[in-house]
């Protein structure tokens, strides 16, 4: 379907009704290009860590993790996450 001719999505007030929406609506109809991808967490954090850096770099980090809308400890635990992952 023609991009410009996408319906833009309802606005939800509840669980219930964005459940009710999804089993009843054709989602081929709408414009999904506002969703943005999700990171779930499941996994339990049991330890705490305490570090110190430089004031330039926080802010940077802090920059970044709102650009993507997270908190920014997360964005520093990705970051972690995936240097050890290599």
């Amino acid at each position: 379907m023609n991009k410009d001719k996408l319906k833009k999505l309802p606005v939800l007030k509840s669980d219930e009704e964005a459940e009710a929406f999804v089993d009843t609506a054709d989602l081929s109809e709408y414009d999904l290009s506002v969703f943005k991808p999700v990171q779930f967490e499941f996994e339990k954090k049991s330890a705490q860590l305490n570090m110190r850096l430089p004031e330039a770099l926080l802010a940077a980090v802090k920059e970044k993790a709102k650009e993507r809308g997270i908190p920014y400890t997360r964005l520093i635990r990705e970051a972690l996450e995936q240097t050890v992952a290599k």
